[in-house]
């Protein structure tokens, strides 16, 4: 089984062989002792292409994931010795993923040579089971109980804006000003465009609006450093620009102190693997006891 997914993914007999130390003779052999134990054809052969046929694309759908329950069991069994490797498949928003996952991935393939990173960013939750991902880092409340959660730290969201910014339009002084402010605001479906504050009179929330949008908040991060409006983002985003007076906060006194809590979760049902315990770790190390984002220096 492994040896024909191999050939499925690398796409010839020739590349199957050298990833597997084999000879492709010896390749093409073995998938056709498998096909003769089934009494079905899995690939159709041609000089140019290798494809599947019908049979080949249901059998491999079947084993994937077994061979991916087998190679979990496998670290299971030798967790207290064994090196993160295989493809470590990890989900998390767009903007902790660029400003805060990538800076680390270079470190962690140096230290791990054996492992391989597939990361997928969205802002949008995901299903880790069905989707296939080992770990994703979450922030905000958990509301599944079926992952297991390390915090890692928390996300203090705070409003800025650029310099040249506040000179054109003036610094707010109340979230009621906001209404004469350009805001930047997620052109998606969701509450991050309703911006609470605490006031003398109880919770406040602000529908904001402004006349630039986008699907991201890493497009907005750069709209605010061009000074095209006031951004209200997770101090992991625009930490390093407020310490270089790149931006400027506003509205501070009246900040929730609720902040959300940033969390690497991964499946209940599955064991804490090498290559998830090694990930999991990288964060930890690089955010405690203070994470980068909140250090003066």
């Amino acid at each position: 089984m492994e040896t024909f997914v191999r050939v499925v993914e690398s796409g010839s007999f020739s590349r199957a062989a050298r990833d597997l130390h084999m000879t492709p003779s010896a390749v093409s052999k073995m998938i056709g002792r498998l096909e003769d134990r089934l009494g079905v054809r899995l690939l159709s052969r041609t000089t140019r292409k290798l494809s599947l046929t019908e049979e080949g694309r249901a059998f491999y759908q079947r084993v994937t994931p077994i061979l991916a329950e087998v190679e979990e069991a496998e670290e299971t069994v030798s967790l207290s010795t064994a090196e993160a490797r295989g493809v470590l498949k990890v989900n998390s928003s767009t903007a902790f993923g660029q400003y805060q996952i990538v800076p680390l991935i270079p470190g962690m393939l140096a230290k791990y040579p054996s492992l391989q990173v597939q990361l997928t960013m969205t802002d949008s939750i995901v299903n880790l089971v069905e989707e296939g991902f080992d770990v994703s880092v979450r922030i905000g409340t958990l509301t599944d109980s079926s992952l297991i959660a390390r915090k890692l730290g928390v996300a203090h969201r705070v409003l800025v804006a650029a310099p040249a910014y506040l000179e054109r339009h003036g610094v707010p002084t109340c979230p009621e000003d906001l209404k004469d402010h350009e805001c930047l605001k997620l052109s998606i479906p969701t509450s991050l465009n309703k911006w609470e504050f605490t006031t003398a009179d109880g919770p406040r929330t602000v529908e904001v609006k402004g006349r630039f949008e986008a699907d991201n908040a890493i497009a907005l991060h750069e709209a605010a450093l061009a000074g095209i409006g006031l951004f209200r983002a997770a101090s992991f985003v625009v930490g390093d620009d407020i310490k270089a007076g790149r931006l400027v906060p506003v509205l501070d006194p009246f900040e929730i102190s609720d902040d959300p809590g940033i969390f690497a979760v991964w499946p209940h049902n599955r064991n804490l693997s090498a290559k998830v315990r090694a990930f999991v770790d990288t964060l930890v190390d690089a955010f405690s006891p203070i994470p980068p984002w909140e250090r003066e220096n």
